[in-house]
């Protein structure tokens, strides 16, 4: 895991239900290891957004989807160039 990605990590785990703690990281872990190499797929987009979504702070949902946004312009030459 690269710097910005554990900083992510980080910023990730401060928002999300202090119950759901350690789901939020084995699920952000999985995913940052298939992003690096290169297997990060559209349908893995589509089931990490509503179980991340579940596991968040209700009232920290806007303030994670600002960043998160920010993540993947940051990361775009990683992603499935068929997104939408």
């Amino acid at each position: 895991m690269n710097q910005e990605q554990e900083q992510f990590l980080k910023f990730i785990l401060e928002r999300v239900n202090d119950d759901k703690v350690e789901e939020a990281k084995v699920l952000l872990t999985d995913n940052f290891k298939k992003l690096t190499e290169g297997n990060f797929t559209q349908d893995d987009i589509m089931q990490f957004i509503p179980k991340m979504i579940a596991l968040l702070k209700p009232e920290k949902l806007g303030e994670v989807q600002a960043v998160v946004m920010q993540f993947a312009e940051n990361f775009s030459h990683l992603l499935p160039n068929r997104l939408g």
